[in-house]
């Protein structure tokens, strides 16, 4: 196979970033490498909203208002020029997805519906009830299929190839049979997505969440920042971390502990439930500390979110699927009863470092979504702004491609890396297994979570970091069981285990050289933000098989860093 633009990742950012090329770029030839199939992806679970400075609600909303807000809740840790870019474009990319067909919630006067979102100082996520994420996906899926975007579904992608300067392709596995390929490419946009599955059970992502893309990067030598920074929300289901939206206390839910008081308000008192993420979560965490929460038979400790003032007629119209989940995985019915919530691991704002343009130090490599870290989000991602992030972006990469591979000839060589990763792989199902995965895996979850969870300390951090080199001497033991070609899950689940173990080995690493509280990031024993030493991003790459650490400046051109009050 062979592509002028390969996307690896079909969902939002990988699909606006596809359809960007195959619109503009009839000529070339563009392809969509995905481990599920496109309407599986990640972006079908968000589901509050979308934001942008629109002003249909609030006719004072700018994206100006917009930017400071960002910059605000990153704990002024965001590229400020790239938040300014991401919010300025919103308005646009929000009309380019309603043209499309994408079926927003509406005012009565047929704008579009917005709705309070934590840390906006504005009325401004666009919305579709409570599945944004999901009606998103499936619009820009049509719209790829109907400008014949080349879907390569079912493929897992094994390593980026390069020559020291330019991308010469990918290689991957081919699900369905089992065979591999080096697929050559003038450019490549990795839109893989997060990777809070390091956390396993204690987080709202999809299985699939194993940062593929980011890992192959790594390996790659392209440099990851700020991989310290992953955020709990607030309010993931007690029991499996499903995500509740925060549009569900954008619509009026309240928070309330043992005692029936709305504690936000002694965290947050102008911004009560609607605070940032970072602020809620401690919030949450500190009030369950403290035995002001609830625990359950299996010791888990959870608070309330209190929907049932909002109505039947509310709950059904704007909050259906939360209403679902709540029943399905939790036995509760929203409309009698207040739903157990604790936070969950939720999403990433570091990830594989680029620039405006989605480039990476490689030529012809970019990344986009999730998976990237231009750095519009900082220390902690406001609501709203993850599927902002994912189409602004992926319509950047998708046009800076597109001029690459005008530009570009196919890079000569790449082949032999495929016979690496076929005695790799072949390694995997000869050595014999003496360790169970779903074990280990489980393992690796509970120590992130106790250990480099919502708060963190020295002590804490260090005795993770020893339980985690013991689980990743032990993970060499683990082998492929099932010996056949044909959808082999076995093998893919361990491929995915060793990419979450390598960016758990990297997020372990950055916040351990951390010593502050910024964002979320909140440290015990360092509780206050510390600009003069540590308003840095952290950067790592992979050389010779260590993991080394260093800093670039953040860009603070916009707005001087103040005290983050709410």
């Amino acid at each position: 196979m062979k592509f002028d633009v390969l996307i690896v990742g079909a969902g939002g950012a990988g699909l606006y970033a596809a359809l960007e090329a195959a619109k503009n770029a009839k000529d070339l030839k563009v392809g969509v490498l995905t481990k599920v199939y496109p309407t599986r992806s990640h972006t079908g679970a968000a589901q509050g909203g979308i934001n942008a400075a629109l002003a249909n609600i609030d006719p004072l909303d700018t994206p100006e208002a917009h930017a400071f807000d960002t910059i605000k809740g990153s704990d002024y840790l965001a590229d400020q020029q790239a938040s300014k870019f991401l919010c300025e474009k919103a308005p646009e990319v929000i009309r380019e997805l309603e043209h499309m067909g994408t079926p927003f919630s509406r005012l009565n006067n047929g704008k579009i519906a917005q709705r309070p979102f934590g840390g906006a100082s504005h009325d401004r996520t666009c919305f579709s009830a409570d599945k944004m994420g999901h009606v998103m996906l499936h619009t820009l899926f049509e719209q790829c299929l109907r400008y014949n975007v080349e879907f390569i579904n079912e493929w897992f992608m094994l390593n980026l190839v390069h020559n020291g300067e330019r991308v010469q392709g990918v290689t991957a596995y081919d699900i369905k049979t089992g065979k591999t390929e080096f697929i050559q490419a003038k450019s490549v946009i990795l839109a893989t997505g997060g990777h809070a599955r390091i956390y396993w059970g204690y987080t709202s992502n999809a299985l699939g969440c194993t940062g593929d893309g980011t890992a192959a990067a790594l390996r790659a030598g392209i440099p990851l920042k700020d991989m310290e920074f992953l955020q709990f929300h607030p309010t993931g289901l007690r029991r499996s971390g499903v995500l509740v939206t925060e549009g569900a206390r954008g619509e009026g839910g309240h928070l309330l502990n043992n005692k029936g008081e709305r504690f936000m308000s002694k965290y947050a008192p102008s911004k009560m439930e609607l605070g940032p993420r970072d602020l809620v979560s401690r919030s949450i965490i500190t009030e369950i500390r403290e035995g002001r929460g609830w625990k359950d038979a299996e010791g888990r400790g959870y608070v309330h979110l209190d929907l049932t003032h909002l109505g039947e007629e509310k709950i059904k119209q704007k909050l259906p699927q939360i209403r679902e989940l709540a029943i399905d995985f939790e036995g509760i019915d929203p409309i009698k009863e207040p739903i157990p919530i604790k936070p969950t691991a939720h999403y990433a704002m570091g990830g594989i470092d680029t620039n405006v343009k989605c480039e990476t130090v490689i030529k012809g490599i970019y990344a986009a979504g999730e998976s990237q870290c231009v750095n519009v989000h900082g220390a902690n991602r406001l609501g709203g702004n993850s599927l902002l992030d994912i189409v602004v972006f992926g319509r950047v990469a998708g046009e800076e491609a597109i001029k690459f591979a005008r530009e570009n000839d196919f890079a000569a060589g790449g082949e032999e890396k495929l016979k690496d990763d076929n005695a790799f792989l072949q390694s995997l199902f000869d050595k014999e297994n003496t360790e169970s995965l779903a074990d280990i895996r489980d393992e690796l979850g509970h120590i992130m979570y106790n250990h480099f969870g919502v708060f963190k300390d020295e002590k804490g951090m260090q005795e993770g970091k020893e339980k985690f080199l013991k689980l990743k001497e032990r993970a060499k033991n683990l082998a492929v069981q099932d010996k056949s070609k044909i959808f082999n899950t076995d093998l893919i689940s361990l491929l995915e285990f060793q990419n979450i173990m390598e960016l758990a080995e990297v997020l372990i690493e950055t916040s351990l050289a951390r010593k502050e509280s910024r964002g979320s990031f909140s440290r015990d024993d360092y509780p206050t933000r510390d600009d003069e030493n540590y308003l840095y991003h952290s950067m790592v790459t992979l050389e010779n098989g260590e993991l080394k650490l260093g800093k670039s400046e953040v860009d603070i051109s916009l707005y001087e860093p103040a005290e983050r009050k709410y």
